[in-house]
């Protein structure tokens, strides 16, 4: 049967191409393999039928390069390249230089057919490098930073194509958290002020595009920081025992430091009088026994820290003192009264132990409180307070103990207890001899001196209608007298009168003359004799007679 048109040949030809797989029979069709540097792959030649009669292999295009391998070719046993069914292209131990386009051509009945593929090479990453800096490691590989500093994250790695960098952080019990990526073979990131809560691990990743690939580098960061301040000590005395117990306490820091007692320069935890040595977080504490502590004795406390190493040491000391006492020694109680007792230290370091205890005749019962006895303390101060006072139970010497582990003090109180005294009584008494003696003084100065009244009466208003009548004690009965037998008579012997600044009307009520005021100047003339012997009470007032009698004279 012939088919108008055609030709015996382009009939065979069409039925061969009917058979080929769909795709297999256009010529130029493309296809790309990656492989991996230093693996094996093979590049399939898919247009090649079973009958062919030659394939070659070109690493490029045909006509431009001589052919890579060839069918009919004999190649050495050692050899990178082979054909897989007479047709594909198998290469072991791929080279970076391996990579590119792969020409397959095979002749069948002379005609050629040709399939191109592609060839890509990937390699890496080979590894992966992570530098923080600046930054130390410990023995086990972790590294730390100063929270203080700016910290830089760096990655490198090798690989063909360029690899992408990406860092991811992770808390610890928490999921990865990416926070930075980008193409390339190197990354830098840099952190500052940097907490706590940038510590954990840091990984970074280097992925190679074309093949997948990765490679995973970590490192576990710690970020420290020192103690703000230096160190606190502080001697006190063990709950248990009189041991003394030395603390002492860096808080701050991070990790905690580490913490040394020293006396004179010799480390105290290797000492025989040690009996416990116990560290907590940053507090390190010595347990002491009493046989070697003297009043005074300084010990020493060395902190360091793994960001302080190159510092000069920090240290803190603590003196031990045994404790002084201050009472007051005497007291005084009235019976059925109230009285405090109390006792101060004044130096103790560790803080001693106050008690109180009674005189000899008990000289180990401690007083508590209870009863009619009250012991209280606030700071360094003890009071011991005693109720309704007796004098057969509570007269007598008490002791104010104080004690620590460098010494015991012991002070002395003298309680006198006393019947009450009746103090209206004592008062009433010392007002009453107090008035007696005023009324007594009173008397006895009237007596030897009673022109003391005139001298109040200078002290008076002029305006007041009062009178006041000198007369001397000698003449005064011979006046009395002479009234008597003389009532006519208008002259008063030695008086002078004064009323209301009136010198119109003198004694008596009489009125004076001029031949009185003249009988009166020359009686006075003769008693300036007399002054002499009178009381000096009166010759300070007799010029102020004169003045008066002038008055009258003049009126």
């Amino acid at each position: 049967m012939r088919v108008p048109g055609w030709r015996p040949a382009a009939l065979l030809l069409a039925a061969c191409l009917w058979r080929l797989p769909p795709g297999r029979g256009a010529a130029g069709t493309e296809e790309v393999i990656i492989g991996e540097a230093g693996e094996s792959v093979v590049l399939l030649c898919r247009n090649v039928s079973e009958r062919v009669d030659e394939v070659d292999w070109f690493h490029g295009d045909p006509g431009t390069v001589p052919p890579l391998f060839s069918s009919n070719a004999t190649l050495p046993q050692d050899a990178r390249l082979s054909l897989v069914d007479n047709s594909s292209l198998h290469i072991l131990a791929l080279r970076p230089q391996d990579e590119g386009n792969y020409t397959c051509k095979d002749v069948l009945n002379e005609i050629v057919q040709e399939h191109r593929v592609q060839l890509l090479v990937a390699s890496g990453p080979s590894s992966v490098s992570v530098s923080i800096s600046p930054a130390a490691a410990l023995p086990n590989g972790t590294v730390y930073v100063d929270k203080r500093d700016t910290v830089m994250f760096s990655c490198t790695s090798s690989s063909h194509p360029e690899p992408t960098m990406a860092w991811t952080f992770q808390l610890p019990s928490s999921a990865p958290e990416k926070f930075t990526e980008v193409n390339g073979s190197s990354t830098v990131y840099i952190l500052q002020n940097l907490s706590s809560r940038f510590q954990g691990n840091y990984s970074c990743t280097a992925r190679n595009p074309l093949s997948g690939r990765s490679r995973t580098s970590t490192k576990e960061l710690l970020v420290y920081y020192p103690p703000p301040s230096v160190p606190r000590c502080w001697a006190q005395t063990a709950q248990v025992g009189l041991m003394l117990q030395l603390f002492c306490n860096w808080p701050g820091g991070y990790p905690n430091p580490i913490l040394q007692w020293t006396e004179e320069g010799r480390d105290l935890e290797n000492s025989s009088w040690v009996v416990n040595a116990t560290g907590t977080g940053n507090t390190h504490v010595e347990t002491l026994s009493n046989s070697r502590l003297f009043h005074g004795k300084v010990f020493k406390c060395v902190g360091s820290h793994i960001l302080k190493q190159k510092e000069e040491e920090t240290t803190c000391t603590v003196q031990i003192k045994a404790p002084s006492l201050a009472t007051e020694p005497l007291k005084t109680c009235f019976v059925g009264g109230t009285v405090s007792l109390t006792c101060q230290v004044m130096e103790s370091n560790p803080s001693a132990r106050l008690s109180w205890l009674r005189n000899v005749s008990q000289p180990e019962v401690e007083i508590q409180s209870g009863g009619r006895y009250l012991v209280t303390q606030e700071g360094s101060v003890s009071i011991l307070t005693i109720q309704n006072c007796s004098h057969n139970a509570d007269e007598g010497y008490y002791v104010c103990k104080a004690e620590n582990p460098v010494g015991l003090k012991e002070a002395y109180v003298s309680l006198t207890v006393k019947k009450p005294v009746n103090i209206v009584g004592v008062v009433g008494t010392v007002v009453v001899l107090l008035l007696l003696g005023v009324l007594v003084i009173t008397g006895i100065i009237l007596y030897y001196n009673p022109l003391l009244c005139l001298k109040g009466s200078i002290f008076r208003n002029q305006d007041s209608n009062d009178v006041c009548v000198l007369v001397d004690s000698d003449g005064e009965e011979e006046e009395e007298g002479q009234e008597e037998e003389t009532t006519g008579n208008s002259n008063v012997h030695r008086v002078t009168a004064l009323v209301n600044g009136n010198s119109t009307q003198a004694g008596y009520g009489h009125h004076v003359t001029e031949s009185d005021i003249s009988e009166r100047h020359s009686e006075l003339s003769t008693e300036e004799v007399e002054r002499e012997e009178r009381p000096a009470t009166q010759r300070q007032i007799l010029p102020f007679l004169d003045e008066m009698d002038g008055t009258v004279g003049g009126s």
